[in-house]
């Protein structure tokens, strides 16, 4: 109901603008929040990058010429997609099984996919540790099938798995937020007019859990990018990825320029991709296909 002023012994509505002047004023602190622990940090680390020892672009010279920073960055992002893919084909039928099943089935999933939120990252990591060692779990079941015993722990492989596990909730609960919305009747009537279940599934059903898939995708993927610990406990110094070249430049040698070139180079090439993935969704979307970036 709109606000209203006694004037002349009649009741107005109150300019809008007031109204949106008064709600600007309700979102000050939200947004002074915002630039002092997220927008003032950024631009002291662009500052830095290009002024610390010196004034200039000596340190993305030094991020781009040396051949183990490109390995650093390329393996952080094919990590990131990776874990992103996996994440993916793991959560899809989890999520479809959640929609599917009963309502006391589907509580059950969903505190099994609430659990690692419910644990300490450092807990599940030492976990893994313990399940990926040489003589662990991992390799004792795989010995049994013929497989192992394999290198997992202080390999890229590891990371992997850590980094999967502990980001597949992030993949779960937006697929089955978007999959719950989706009317089941309508795979029943693809099927009812001739149309295969496989087909059904994948003409009907995948079309319309796609908002869900490229919402996951880019949490994981955004989060897979930024992660220290994970690969710090489970990899070697050979599959360092960013987070950890960046700790290293500024705790352990104080390079707080070329921490800031890695950190600039991570956060600009992060928002080229996600505005390359927004472009394709709203192409598609334009297209007559319901994609839409939550």
């Amino acid at each position: 109901m709109t606000e209203t002023a006694l004037i002349g012994g009649a009741r107005q509505p109150k300019s809008p603008r007031a109204s949106s002047g008064r709600a600007w004023l309700l979102l000050l602190p939200a947004y002074a929040l915002l630039l002092g622990v997220f927008a003032y940090p950024v631009l002291d680390s662009v500052w830095r990058s290009v002024s610390d020892p010196t004034l200039g672009f000596d340190n993305y010279a030094w991020a781009f010429s040396n051949e183990n920073n490109l390995g650093v960055i390329l393996r952080t992002f094919s990590n990131g997609l990776i874990a992103t893919v996996i994440c993916l084909a793991l959560s899809y039928p989890y999520a479809y099984l959640m929609t599917i099943v009963s309502a006391k089935a589907r509580m059950a999933l969903v505190v099994i996919a609430l659990i690692p939120f419910w644990t300490s990252l450092m807990i599940r990591t030492f976990a893994w540790i313990v399940l990926l060692q040489d003589n662990g779990v991992v390799n004792n079941l795989l010995g049994v099938v013929g497989i192992g015993p394999l290198e997992l722990l202080r390999t890229n492989t590891g990371v992997i798995i850590g980094l999967s596990q502990v980001l597949m909730p992030f993949m779960v609960l937006p697929l089955y937020a978007v999959m719950s919305g989706i009317d089941l009747r309508l795979v029943t009537a693809a099927r009812s007019l001739g149309a295969r279940p496989s087909v059904a599934f994948m003409k009907v059903f995948v079309p319309l859990s796609m908002p869900g898939v490229i919402a996951g995708s880019l949490l994981v993927f955004i989060q897979a990018l930024g992660f220290y610990v994970t690969p710090a406990l489970l990899g070697s110094p050979s599959d360092s990825m960013l987070a950890q070249s960046i700790y290293a430049q500024v705790s352990g040698l104080l390079e707080w320029g070329r921490g800031g070139a890695l950190g600039v180079i991570l956060l600009v090439i992060t928002v080229v991709l996600l505005g390359i993935i927004g472009l394709i969704a709203t192409l598609s979307s334009r297209k007559g296909i319901k994609v839409k970036v939550l």
